[in-house]
Parts: structure tokens; C-alpha cells; sequence
């Protein structure tokens, strides 16, 4: 199988006064292509700051990550953030779109970023609004939609750059349980035609969906078993 994540002996310490933190403790983790990986632990566990890392949001201590077959884990700010639009999409808990901007709008932002011309930046917001059903809802505002809609906004703006992962950070977290289900519904259709996903959730159920859970637990893996 195709390795997209290559992640080997990595740290993080952070210095809180004067005590040395340690958020992950030499933990080695490889995920292929086309996986769908939970992440799963308690508060304090570590793995958030392993999803930072994951996503290029932040660089290790020691060790190294070959994210997609570059070395990623001593990238300056700039490299890292330009790998970060290339190969990353996220999904967070808190949506986090502009409430001033059309759904559409908040979907095409990444193809600005990214110099995509007008005619095609419209194809393409309109294929990825339509794949999670919101193709009647493209001018309506985040106010004027539900939690589930705008979680689906998130969904299709992460997908707009056709990235090779897809890390969602706790994305049911604010949502009821039926449409915690629809959304978790729309990863496994974007697993399905060929996305690798990766899941950071803390709830037990939403893991189920996952088809392999990593824990961690005081900034160890504690366990690496298949759904």
C-alpha cells in the first residue's frame, strides 16, 4: 500500500514556566492512502497536538514526518503552509466561516487563495456543493443555515482543493446526534471515492465510523486496532 503519512519518533515538549511538557513521546504512526483513521484519547492525551502536526499546523521537537513523500517535519512557516493548502483540507467543530460571505463564497475562498481563475473556480464550488447536498443553498449566509448545513459547507470548502487528506477535528462536536450521523455519512462517501480521512474525535460512536482507531493516552499510542 501507498504511504501518505510517515510519521517517526516524533516529540513535542513545550516549556510552561519552568516544567518541561511533554504532548507526544516518541510515537512512529503510518497511514496509508485511501485509510479512514480516528484519533482517539481524553483531554491531555496528545492528540490534538498530533493532529497539529499532522496538518502542518505545527512542527515536531524531534523525529521526522514525510507527509506525501516530503519531509515536512523541519519546514519553516511559508513551506508549511503552502503544503498545508495543497495536500490538507480541514473540517473543524466550530465551522469556522465568514459570516458575511454566501455558502458558495466560503467554498470558492481556497481557489482564490490558490489563483484559480473565475470560470473554473465556479465549476468546481459547484461539484463539491452539490457532493454534500447543499447545491440550493449556494447563496444563502451561515446564519440563514443550520449547524448541519454549515458543518457541510466546511466539508465541501475542504474538499475544494481536491487535497489528499481530509483531518476533521471533532466535527460533530456541536452537532445533535441524527445530523452528527448525516455528516459522518458524507465522510464515508468522500472514503469511498478514494479520500484518506483522518478523525479526531473523543466520542465512542463516532469512531465506529472510522475503519481503523488509533489512542493515545498521556502522549503515547495506546492502542492501533481496525474497526
Amino acid at each position: 500500500m501507498d504511504k501518505i503519512i510517515d510519521i517517526r519518533n516524533i516529540s513535542k515538549e513545550y516549556l510552561l514556566g519552568d516544567q518541561l511538557i511533554y504532548a507526544l513521546k516518541d510515537v512512529s504512526l503510518d497511514i496509508h492512502r485511501n485509510e479512514y483513521v480516528a484519533l482517539m484519547g481524553p483531554s491531555g492525551s496528545g492528540k490534538s497536538t498530533l493532529m497539529n502536526i499532522l496538518g502542518c499546523l505545527d512542527t515536531p521537537t524531534n523525529g521526522s514526518y514525510i507527509l506525501n513523500g516530503t519531509d515536512v517535519s523541519k519546514m519553516v512557516d511559508d513551506e508549511l503552509a503552502f503544503i498545508r493548502n495543497k495536500e490538507i483540507g480541514f473540517v473543524f467543530q466550530t465551522f469556522n466561516l465568514l459570516p458575511r460571505l454566501t455558502s458558495f463564497e466560503n467554498v470558492a475562498l481556497p481557489l482564490i487563495y490558490a489563483g484559480v481563475g473565475e470560470k473554473e473556480r465556479k465549476e468546481r464550488t459547484e461539484k463539491v456543493m452539490g457532493m454534500v447536498g447543499l447545491q440550493d443553498r449556494m447563496q444563502n449566509r451561515p446564519n440563514q443555515l443550520s449547524g448541519g448545513q454549515r458543518q457541510r459547507v466546511a466539508i465541501a470548502r475542504a474538499l475544494i482543493n481536491n487535497p489528499s487528506i481530509i483531518l476533521a477535528d471533532e466535527p460533530t462536536g456541536n452537532l445533535d446526534s441524527k445530523t452528527s450521523h448525516e455528516i459522518m455519512s458524507i465522510f464515508g462517501e468522500i472514503h469511498s471515492k478514494g479520500n484518506t480521512v483522518i478523525l479526531v474525535t473523543h466520542e465512542e460512536d463516532i469512531s465506529k465510523f472510522a475503519k481503523r482507531v488509533v489512542g493515545l493516552r498521556d502522549g503515547l499510542i495506546e492502542y492501533d486496532k481496525l474497526n
